[in-house]
C-alpha cells in the first residue's frame, strides 16, 4: 500500500544520496548537498513526493509486468 511505497521511496532516496556522496568525493561537485536541501514549501514538498511516488509505482508495475511476461514465455 501507500506506507510500503513511502518506505521503499525513502530507502531508494537514501541509497541514491549515499551513492552520489561516494561518487562526488573530490570532484568539487555538490550534488549530494543539493539533494538534501530543504523544500521551499509544504505544497512543493507534497507535489514532489506525489511525482516521485507515482514514478516509483510505474517502475514497480512495469517490473511486475516484465516478470509476468517472462514467466509466461518460460512455460
Amino acid at each position: 500500500g501507500v506506507k510500503f511505497i513511502n518506505v521503499v521511496y525513502q530507502f531508494a532516496r537514501h541509497v541514491m544520496i549515499e551513492d552520489i556522496k561516494k561518487l562526488s568525493v573530490g570532484t568539487g561537485i555538490l550534488f549530494a548537498e543539493a539533494v538534501n536541501l530543504r523544500r521551499l514549501g509544504v505544497y512543493m514538498a507534497k507535489a514532489r513526493h506525489r511525482v516521485a511516488s507515482n514514478k516509483l509505482l510505474q517502475i514497480l508495475q512495469k517490473e511486475v509486468y516484465v516478470i509476468q511476461e517472462y514467466e509466461k514465455k518460460a512455460q
